[in-house]
């Protein structure tokens, strides 16, 4: 069945979901747009309380996105880590701030 409104899911989401071997995501197609979308949303939402922080807060901008993180990491039934480091990926790429640190994942 052709689906006229597919959502675009971006290669850097995907990846999350690609298995080391593998050239298609482990989920089908559908739970893949709920997630991206879920992430997506979430990205944007933080894009307000991130700036809020590091203002108010005097706070670098990599400290305020590292709390978002810590946040999304605390709801963990709400986001996987891969996805909840991918949020704070795009949350950064959405402020034109700095990428964060891999080494946050390994905490």
């Amino acid at each position: 069945m052709y689906e006229e409104n597919q959502s675009f899911v971006p290669e850097s989401f995907m990846a999350l979901y690609v298995k080391p071997g593998h050239f298609k995501p482990s989920l089908p197609r559908a739970e893949l747009t709920q997630r991206y979308e879920l992430c997506e949303d979430l990205a944007h939402l933080l894009t307000e309380t991130a700036s809020n922080q590091q203002f108010q807060m005097g706070i670098t901008e990599e400290d305020a996105l590292e709390r978002c993180w810590r946040g999304l990491r605390v709801e963990s039934a709400l986001t996987s880590a891969q996805e909840s480091f991918w949020v704070v990926c795009r949350l950064a790429e959405l402020l034109s701030w700095p990428m964060p640190s891999e080494a946050w994942t390994t905490r």
